[in-house]
């Protein structure tokens, strides 16, 4: 089961220098003119869990395995862009295939970085993106309503039941509102991601600061917070220049790095997390004496489909599932402990995995 968070932004505001430093490698190449990011550049990372290796002590596991997200860096986009300007349409269908949105804003001054408006304004660069996403959503969506609304209107219920789908996002894009604002209820959420709509997507925003904002924050940062809350949104707080020093230092000197300039954990594992979040992910973790492992499933998975995501096998022959929440393996030293103080418990193909949850899966080939 794979999740991809794609990262967009204006050129120049950071963004390849934040993938090589959350996939730890020179792959995406970072430089000081717009679009030197062509290609799409793909990169998994572990998602950060401090649970997991206290699992792995208690079990004396050999190995640790933390769960996955992947990361796609995409070019610049640039006013125009829903119109094909600097290379728009297909970059637009690069975000198309994501998940979700991590956003890149630059909140620093350089004057040896520039930027496309000559200006730092990171609200107004926002804007900017998310016109350009709600101006080829409107685009693609009114050519595609038309033959819908038609189909609909000669007795297909299940084009009639889209159309509406439609007409509401189409509403908001004309008001120049994203779709994910559309109001849908669970069953019709299946139809509305089919739309591919870009401005559908949850987004992340990446405030990008200058070092010395790398902790808190600055004025241009505090300006990002108060838009992703208005919109209901997530934004967090880097420095991509220091997050690219720490990737490159070997492990047992990035502590020390961190404490020099007074950040107790690299700014990536908050990005990484939030992502998690943002995507409606919960973690699961098989343990024993060979791995003690993370497992990604969407939250209000139930049991069978959160063993699939092991082996389609274990969804198909699911018996039941053991499990110990992790709070209670951990307090009673492992499965054997839980066991004895009754907290170990058998559940059925109806049980919604929880977030933590230690699970051993019996199934039937």
């Amino acid at each position: 089961m794979g999740f991809k968070c794609g990262i967009v932004g204006l050129p120049n505001v950071g963004k390849s220098t934040l993938f090589n430093a959350l996939t730890q490698t020179s792959a995406a190449q970072a430089a000081n003119y717009p679009f030197c990011t062509i290609e799409p550049n793909v990169g998994d990372v572990g998602v950060p869990d401090e649970r997991l290796e206290g699992l792995a002590k208690i079990a004396g596991s050999a190995q640790v395995i933390p769960t996955r997200l992947t990361f796609v860096d995409i070019a610049g986009l640039v006013k125009g862009a829903s119109k094909g300007e600097g290379l728009g349409n297909q970059f637009l269908a690069n975000i198309r295939e994501t998940d979700a949105i991590a956003h890149v804003v630059r909140c620093f001054e350089d004057g040896d970085i520039t930027h496309v408006s000559g200006r730092i304004d990171p609200v107004a660069d926002i804007e900017t993106i998310e016109t350009e996403l709600m101006l080829a959503d409107l685009d693609s969506l009114e050519k595609r309503y038309v033959n819908t609304e038609k189909k609909g209107k000669q007795g297909d219920k299940e084009a009639k039941e889209l159309a509406n789908l439609m007409l509401r996002a189409l509403m908001l894009l004309r008001e120049g509102k994203p779709a994910r604002l559309a109001e849908r209820n669970s069953d019709e959420e299946v139809a509305f991601r089919g739309l591919g709509l870009l401005s559908s997507k949850p987004v992340l925003y990446v405030c990008n600061v200058e070092e010395a904002s790398a902790d808190k924050g600055n004025v241009f940062s505090d300006r990002v917070k108060e838009f992703a809350a208005k919109e209901g949104n997530r934004a967090v707080v880097v420095s991509a220049k220091i997050e690219s020093e720490i990737a490159v230092l070997p492990a047992a000197e990035q502590r020390d790095y961190l404490d020099a300039v007074g950040l107790a954990e690299p700014g990536l594992n908050r990005v990484i997390r939030e992502g998690y979040a943002l995507l409606g992910l919960v973690t699961y973790f098989t343990v024993g004496p060979k791995e003690a492992r993370a497992w990604t499933i969407t939250k209000g998975t139930k049991a069978p489909a959160a063993a699939g995501v092991i082996h389609t096998d274990f969804e198909k022959g699911f018996i039941r599932s053991e499990t110990i929440a992790y709070d209670d393996y951990i307090a009673n030293d492992g499965e054997a402990g839980a066991k004895t103080a009754g907290k170990f418990r058998l559940e059925g193909k109806d049980y919604v995995v929880a977030d933590g949850d230690v699970m051993h899966f019996r199934f039937n080939t």
